[in-house]
């Protein structure tokens, strides 16, 4: 059972406005409706929307597109001019606005003005960070900005666990960068941002999993969050996959090869009430289309709400209706079975 933190959850309640909670109840009726009828049903608008700040990245970790330098897809900042006009149409809507997709958020030199711009509109804010860009200046600038909710990348609690997976990175860099968010949140009396140690569970750093817990008490984080690794190369096994199944994504079958534990189904939350916008405008149908091979629209040329219920996307919509397994992205997909395990502080 997920934990609850108090304070985080006051701060999402009381930006919920009236129009936020309707529309969040019709998109949820919408994919209820849909399953039962077996054809897509949309109403309402998305109401968490991924925007992507960067595509770069200053660390070359081995199972991200973004640190192996894969990408098809141009590298590239998201402007500011561009963001606030998408904003204009979706913020009244919105009960997430997460400011990560790919690449480093904190690469991109207007994104904490882009996160107050959202914040000053009464938007929940989130986004994701590999931590090495925390100084002191932008930390505090961090705090001021208004995000709600920041999720710090530490895959392991010594250099030389951290450095498997997190390639061409400095632990200590981001343990700082850490200690100064707390340093300035308590200076400047804020309730916000939620800090968060995310965990990537691996086999280098499972055994770490609790040196992680007190490090991040130490520090003054409010949460720990231990995550399954999504790999690319599984079937045969992979020297990533943890000793401990409760944190692998993956099962070994009879013949010894690997399988996902994911049983995929006909449909899918994240198409209902959820979408990726990446840097340049493109509409993603999820985080998992990371070269937005199946592009479903291009706000830079059409509203998202014209995107949402246009053609593109219903025939997207019908494809997973019809047969999910049949779809690239989603056949090492965790929808419906994806559990974050949070640690006790």
């Amino acid at each position: 059972m997920a934990r609850l933190y108090p304070q985080d959850t006051l701060n999402f309640l009381r930006k919920l406005t009236l129009r936020r909670v309707v529309n969040a109840a019709q998109v949820t009726a919408s994919y209820y409706a849909t399953r039962w009828l077996q054809r897509p049903v949309v109403w309402g608008k998305p109401f968490t929307v991924s925007f992507e700040p960067t595509t770069a990245c200053n660390l070359r970790c081995p199972e991200c597109p973004s640190g192996l330098r894969q990408f098809t897809r141009p590298t590239g900042h998201l402007r500011a001019d561009f963001f606030r006009r998408t904003l204009d149409d979706i913020a009244d809507r919105l009960l997430y606005l997460i400011f990560y997709f790919q690449g480093e958020p904190y690469i991109n030199p207007d994104f904490l003005d882009m996160v107050k711009e959202a914040s000053d509109r009464g938007v929940y804010t989130i986004t994701s960070t590999n931590g090495h860009f925390l100084n002191d200046a932008n930390a505090r600038r961090t705090i001021e900005s208004g995000l709600d909710r920041l999720i710090i990348s530490v895959d392991g609690t010594t250099q030389e666990v951290y450095e498997q997976y997190r390639k061409a990175g400095n632990l200590e860099t981001v343990l700082q960068g850490a200690r100064n968010l707390v340093k300035w949140k308590k200076a400047l009396n804020s309730p916000t941002p939620h800090l968060i140690f995310q965990f990537l569970v691996v086999k280098p750093n499972e055994h770490q999993m609790g040196e992680v817990v007190r490090l991040a008490e130490e520090i003054g984080i409010d949460e720990v969050k231990f995550k399954t690794a999504q790999l690319y190369d599984y079937e045969h096994g992979n020297p990533l996959m943890p000793e401990n199944e409760k944190y692998a994504r993956y099962y070994r079958k009879s013949d010894g090869t690997y399988a996902q534990k994911n049983k995929l189904q006909n449909h899918c939350w994240k198409l209902w009430h959820s979408c990726v916008i990446t840097w340049d405008g493109l509409v993603a149908p999820c985080c998992f289309d990371k070269d937005v091979t199946h592009r479903l629209g291009d706000v830079k040329q059409d509203s998202l709400h014209q995107v949402w219920e246009g053609a593109a996307y219903n025939d997207f919509r019908n494809r997973l209706l019809r047969g999910r397994a049949e779809i690239d992205i989603c056949q090492n997909c965790t929808e419906g079975c994806e559990v974050w395990l949070g640690a006790e502080l």
